[in-house]
């Protein structure tokens, strides 16, 4: 064989080999802890797309695989926006359609995907339809985690714990066994709730945690800490290093100290997001290519900063 042909192979395998579906598999909940499929502690790492209609033109395969490749992300999250102006109830055909692309190139890439319901409301209804379909697409690949409401802001535990339930059965008749993220009232910060009232009867359920360092500090923790200690499993589908705005001034030793805390615990973090906007916590200046292959010139400060924190976890 060629030495060329013979050191593409190689360059392959590797490739392969280091994707983190292929090497960790179908992800599993044993206590508090996200196990892979030999029993051993993991903790995902990635990025969030921004809202899916309002930044639909980062939703392709190619920026997909660039945040795998390049930023070293083992999850990404699609924000599919529910609500708005070309929102998932005004357009459920493009705004699936914009999901299954980011799903279909995590899979691809060998990566895991939270496929995010990203909703401060409640639409039962709408979210049956949803994830049904979802489910029924994709519930065999190991890569898929279902994220039932981003954010509930004004609702009780009562009506968010009601609406889970209604969707986790709906799933688990169809994917018994992939992850499903929960969320908790105010944004997902009142998870001291589902500590004290759990669902329970069902598998491989974990409860979603968002923190910005500019505003949440060690109160927050603590309350995490605490629910943690009472048995919940959580998992930090949406974090940044800034105000909850999305504005302000990145606070570097907040946020150090919210990764030091993360890591001490193997628990999983995503951060807040891959857009545009003229704001701190979009990664990418308009300038940024809609299929990846950033330079350093396209990242603003939180994109860099975000991706320098991946590469590292190599």
């Amino acid at each position: 064989m060629p030495v060329r042909i013979f050191a593409a192979l190689l360059l392959l395998c590797s490739s392969l080999t280091a994707q983190p579906v292929m090497k960790h598999g179908r992800l599993q909940v044993n206590g508090t802890q996200l196990i892979d499929q030999s029993g051993q502690p993991i903790a995902l790492h990635g990025v969030s797309f921004g809202w899916h209609n309002w930044w639909p033109r980062f939703y392709t395969a190619g920026t997909v695989d660039w945040l795998y490749r390049d930023w070293n992300c083992s999850v990404v999250r699609a924000a599919m926006g529910v609500e708005p102006d070309k929102g998932y109830i005004k357009d459920p055909a493009g705004s699936t359609q914009l999901v299954r692309t980011v799903v279909d190139a995590a899979i691809k890439s060998g990566i895991y995907v939270i496929i995010d319901w990203h909703s401060h409301n409640i639409n039962l209804a709408e979210a049956k339809a949803f994830f049904r379909e979802m489910a029924t697409a994709y519930g065999k690949y190991p890569n898929v985690i279902y994220e039932l409401f981003n954010e509930p802001d004004r609702e009780s535990w009562k009506e968010v714990k009601d609406y889970s339930i209604e969707l986790i059965r709906l799933i688990r008749e169809i994917d018994p066994d992939n992850i499903i993220l929960v969320g908790s009232p105010h944004w997902d910060q009142d998870i001291h709730l589902p500590a004290e009232d759990p669902i329970t009867g069902f598998k491989n359920l974990m409860y979603s945690l968002h923190f910005y360092a500019g505003t949440h500090k060690q109160w927050l923790r603590d309350r995490a800490d605490a629910a943690i200690a009472k048995g919940l499993p959580v998992f930090i589908s949406e974090s940044a290093g800034m105000e909850a705005s999305g504005n302000g001034a990145i606070d570097q030793e907040e946020w150090q100290r919210w990764i030091d805390w993360m890591d001490a615990r193997k628990l999983s973090w995503v951060s807040w997001s891959v857009s545009d906007k003229d704001e701190t916590c979009s990664m990418l200046l308009p300038i940024a290519g809609s299929d990846g292959k950033w330079e350093l010139k396209d990242l603003k400060e939180w994109g860099i900063r975000t991706r320098n924190y991946l590469r590292g976890y190599r």
